[in-house]
């Protein structure tokens, strides 16, 4: 059988050594699962019920949640999607701007959005304005090469057929990748939408304000009914991105 080829026999005992050491890296101890019991008695006991006097309040925060998510990614989108032409080899004018711009999108990318976001406050103070800045560098790097990506793979035959008929290269680029591509675009652009609401809840533990600084400040005080509130909210806006960003993905296809 093709399983136990001795490339596929290598492959496994490199994977089970892999497993191993990050097992005891991370002292993985399968005995450990039996005191999960204690995080649920702990859930039941102290989260329920939610403390629902202060909705209006949450509801109030979720919109700043919600702004901060979406322009920060937004204003990603629209800087990525040029940006992400000139990361693709196949519409690259040359391989230094190729090989300069896929840098600098790696480089965006492996700055967490927590490190942005530290350094902005610092620079221009408390509040959502770091967190938008910092959740758009960040995805500019993600959204850029994700859509670079789409671009290599889109089919050259719809761009020749425009360049035969006199288009210039870079109306035959726009007009023959975008529109296959452009599902896909609006998929990964929800998707990280959706990544960005749960960034926002991380930034505001630094002050940026919106859920997260009410998750953070409930659980500083241990209000844990309150967090119960603030974890059903943060469920709900998730679920409403995604089946919204649905529905437009399902007209545009």
């Amino acid at each position: 059988m093709v399983w136990f080829k001795r490339r596929y026999i290598i492959i496994g005992l490199i994977l089970i050594f892999f497993i191993w050491i990050s097992m005891r890296l991370t002292d993985f101890q399968l005995h450990k699962f039996e005191q999960f019991i204690n995080a649920f008695y702990f859930v039941q006991e102290r989260f329920f019920p939610p403390n629902w006097s202060i909705l209006p309040k949450l509801i109030e925060e979720s919109f700043v949640t919600l702004a901060m998510a979406f322009l920060g990614t937004f204003i990603a989108l629209i800087i990525a999607l040029p940006i992400s032409f000139m990361a693709a080899y196949n519409t690259s004018r040359h391989p230094i701007f190729f090989s300069t711009t896929r840098a600098s999108l790696s480089v965006l990318r492996s700055i967490p959005e927590i490190v942005f976001g530290l350094v902005f406050v610092v620079a221009v103070g408390l509040g959502p304005f770091p967190a938008v800045i910092a959740i758009m560098l960040h995805n500019v790097g993600v959204l850029g090469k994700l859509i670079s990506e789409l671009i290599e793979s889109a089919d050259h035959g719809p761009q020749e057929a425009m360049k035969a008929v006199g288009a210039t290269r870079w109306v035959a680029v726009l007009f023959s990748i975008l529109p296959q591509i452009w599902p896909n675009v609006l998929s990964h652009y929800f998707y990280r939408f959706e990544v960005a609401i749960r960034t926002s809840l991380i930034l505001g533990f630094i002050g940026a304000g919106g859920i997260g600084q009410q998750l953070f400040n409930h659980f500083q005080t241990m209000q844990y009914k309150s967090v119960a509130l603030d974890i059903l909210m943060i469920s709900v806006l998730v679920i409403l991105v995604d089946f919204v960003g649905g529905k437009i993905r399902k007209r545009a296809i």
